[in-house]
């Protein structure tokens, strides 16, 4: 498969947006953009042909090539598609995209998204920028991801694990009723988590609560009882002895001290003692 690789962790600039109209039949362009990426949303039937690589348009296809790629259309009729030029920067570990894929049940997702940047291009081009970058992530989890990084999508019950648990990180959580919603039994979702992420379900819920909670020490003004329940761990004993455990001292310390480490640093290689000290059950094998 040909792909390319996209570094996608900072917004991409714009140099246009538009509907392009080719044709007819028989028709053939070839060109390259030496400096812009292209991300084209095709509408039509045609031959692609990338760096001497074949590809098949079909309506619903969606491409993104590299600044410098030649490339070379053959249409079969009056051809229309939404396109963008762009650069993006190298922020951010590469992911590898398809040069060409299907957008599958995506379509009118990515559709609206790239018809909203080109609503409001070129008079708002930051709000045309954050619907393209949107779009390009939306494209970039199109196919199964080969990094790590991303590898927590690499399932969708994992990804629906992942969800459930972000938006309910301040309520009581077992991985017996995780893995129901996700579609799975308990096993298997303990199985499919470790693959992708490294780690158990529990331990990625404890990682993401203590997380949660740094944060709000740091940067808030929620009074510490507030802290604890919105996290999940309700019992000011509890969420006290996770704070020292996880995070090496007393709530009130934490929110106290004076810190250059990044708030989102990772705590999920730390130890994180007791299950039912954080609000979670379920045993995991």
């Amino acid at each position: 498969m040909h792909t390319a690789l996209v570094h996608l962790d900072e917004p991409p600039a714009l140099a246009a947006v538009g509907i392009g109209v080719h044709g007819p039949a028989g028709q053939v362009d070839e060109f390259l953009l030496p400096d812009l990426w292209q991300l084209h949303l095709y509408g039509y039937e045609a031959d692609l042909t990338v760096n001497g690589t074949p590809h098949l348009i079909r309506p619903g296809r969606v491409s993104l090539v590299p600044p410098g790629t030649e490339v070379r259309y053959r249409y079969r009729g009056r051809s229309k598609h939404l396109y963008v030029h762009l650069r993006l920067s190298l922020a951010g570990p590469p992911r590898s995209i398809p040069v060409i894929q299907d957008a599958g049940p995506e379509l009118p997702l990515l559709t609206a998204q790239l018809r909203q940047a080109l609503a409001v291009w070129p008079n708002t081009a930051a709000r045309a920028a954050a619907e393209v970058w949107a779009a390009l992530w939306r494209v970039a989890q199109l196919a199964p991801p080969t990094t790590r990084d991303t590898q927590a999508a690499a399932h969708p019950a994992v990804a629906a694990a992942v969800a459930l648990i972000e938006t309910r990180l301040a309520e009581p959580l077992t991985v017996p009723e995780i893995a129901k919603a996700a579609g799975v039994s308990h096993n298997h979702l303990t199985r499919l988590f470790r693959a992708a992420t490294g780690e158990t379900v529990v331990g990625y819920i404890r990682a993401r609560r203590m997380q949660r909670a740094r944060h709000f020490l740091r940067a808030t003004t929620l009074t510490i009882p507030a802290v604890a329940a919105s996290v999940g761990i309700p019992d000011l004993q509890a969420f006290n002895k996770a704070c020292r455990r996880e995070l090496g001292a007393a709530p009130r310390s934490i929110r106290a001290a004076q810190t250059t480490t990044d708030d989102a640093r990772p705590v999920a290689s730390q130890g994180f003692g007791s299950v039912r000290d954080q609000g979670v059950t379920g045993s995991e094998n």
